[in-house]
């Protein structure tokens, strides 16, 4: 999992933010709290923080602290523009946790959508090994773009199988392709110097010869 610090919270929402803080189960004044530093309110204030979300100094005490324990926030020692020391609430530890969730969740509806290419261009349902392949792939590095297009090219060639799949993948990467405009780049320059050579789906990855 990438454990890059986001600096910025431009990427999350306000629905993010309320998804995430409800399946934490936080209570409703630790989400009050949150949505308090959230709106760049981050200078530590107990009394400045207690009136504005209406409660008292020890009860909004205890609750900052139930944030900080769950690290949900974190405390930064800074200097002010006067040169005095303050200090100031970071969320970004909560904000991590929201986009990861949100990154997981598009990894996982990417996989879904290219299964299901597989099992429309198979007209069946996918094995459990035919499934543990894509998944390698993915895992490799192979885009779904280029995955995707590897499958079309095998289709209309006649090679509904992964092993011919492979294949065009492996010749893809070998020549640095990182998506299909790459591809359709380089059969564009390979027919203008060699025209009698085939086309983009209708060439044998099998024997190729580069």
């Amino acid at each position: 999992m990438n454990n890059t610090i986001f600096k910025t919270t431009k990427y999350v929402t306000n629905g993010l933010f309320i998804k995430k803080a409800l399946e934490l189960n936080l209570t409703l004044e630790e989400f009050i709290m949150l949505t308090y530093f959230d709106n760049d309110n981050n200078y530590l204030d107990i009394e400045r923080l207690s009136n504005n979300i209406g409660l008292k100094p020890d009860q909004a005490y205890q609750i900052f602290n139930n944030l900080l324990s769950k690290k949900l926030l974190t405390i930064e020692t800074k200097k002010d523009l006067e040169g005095r020391m303050i200090e100031e609430v970071n969320l970004d530890s909560f904000y991590n946790l929201i986009l990861e969730a949100n990154l997981a969740q598009e990894t996982k509806e990417i996989k879904t959508d290219i299964y299901a290419s597989f099992e429309t261009e198979f007209g069946r349902s996918i094995t459990s090994t035919e499934y543990e392949i894509i998944t390698a792939w993915l895992e490799k590095g192979y885009s779904e773009e280029l995955i995707k297009g590897a499958l079309k090219e095998a289709v209309l060639n006649g090679a509904r199988t992964l092993r011919y799949i492979d294949k065009i993948l492996y010749e893809w990467h070998k020549k640095g392709f990182k998506n299909m405009e790459d591809v359709n780049n380089h059969f564009a320059k390979r027919n203008e110097t060699k025209p009698e050579r085939k086309e983009l789906f209708d060439y044998n990855w099998l024997d190729d010869e580069e």
